[in-house]
């Protein structure tokens, strides 16, 4: 082992595996460690509302139109017939197109898709507080995953818009050796820190322990590790477990989470071993 690899805190990775490579690299670039194993996996779905979706932004019926990640805009393309893509990205140019973060911004903007803006707070209330005063009497369309939070459906109705969703894609738990890996390392102590960026995430972590008999074990070491969510609805799903997080970052972005980290480990490492002792 590399000297450097004993005093580097270890985290624990766990989003899907298009992004596993490019989180390490930014990990170690934080001065971390990774364990890079996927506690979620993604699927391409198109639901029965897509092609409504379709006529809504191609008929300029849609005022407004949502994207709450990168992986909801790529999976909204695919399914675009390809004749149809260009004359799709045209209409979207003449709507008002709100990304939920930068992430999904600069998604939007290599396409060449214009966007008006996006929320001070990337989450779902935060596109509820930033378009609020925007959108009465507006039609608003949503393209997002089959998991995404029921706050910015009835927030937005809320405001009084007509609001449309279609589910782009899903997500699953995945099942193999890689995952049983990841609950041996947490038994084994060998992670420092556990970040969680959904609360699908949480939950198929938590199930892979409770498959393997350690749930409560498994409870126990996060308890006394660092717990990092990438936002309220994974760090309220994470207290449901009986988990307490440590760090929720303001920008929830799974960067500005390793930057929070960084900045707070040793404190958090050393507060837990005194009320230890």
């Amino acid at each position: 082992m590399n000297n450097n690899d004993t005093i580097r805190p270890v985290v624990a990775i766990m989003r899907p595996e298009r992004y596993l490579d490019g989180s390490s690299k930014l990990a170690e670039s934080y001065g971390f460690k990774p364990v890079a194993i996927p506690m979620i996996e993604l699927r391409n779905m198109k639901d029965d509302v897509f092609d409504t979706f379709m006529s809504h932004v191609l008929g300029g019926i849609s005022d407004y139109v949502i994207f709450t990640s990168a992986n909801g805009i790529d999976y909204t393309i695919e399914k675009v017939p390809i004749s149809q893509r260009q004359a799709f990205i045209d209409a979207l140019n003449n709507t008002k197109v709100i990304a939920i973060g930068p992430t999904t911004r600069e998604q939007l903007l290599e396409l060449g898709i214009s966007v008006l803006g996006m929320p001070g707070v990337y989450s779902s209330q935060g596109l509820v507080e930033y378009l609020c005063s925007q959108i009465d009497g507006k039609v608003i369309d949503i393209a997002r995953s089959a998991f995404g939070s029921p706050t910015l459906i009835s927030g937005l109705e809320d405001c009084n818009a007509s609001v449309f969703e279609t589910k782009v894609y899903t997500l699953v738990r995945p099942k193999g050796e890689q995952q049983e890996q990841l609950i041996q390392k947490t038994l084994a102590e060998e992670i420092s820190v556990f970040a969680f960026t959904s609360s699908m995430m949480v939950r198929s972590f938590f199930e892979q322990a409770d498959s393997m008999g350690e749930k409560d074990e498994v409870m126990n070491i996060l308890n006394r590790s660092v717990v990092v969510a990438i936002g309220k609805p994974t760090a309220n799903t994470l207290n449901e477990y009986g988990i307490e997080v440590n760090i929720t970052p303001q920008k929830y972005t799974f960067e500005e989470m390793l930057r929070k980290v960084r900045e707070t480990y040793y404190s958090i490492q050393t507060n837990n071993i005194n009320n230890e002792e």
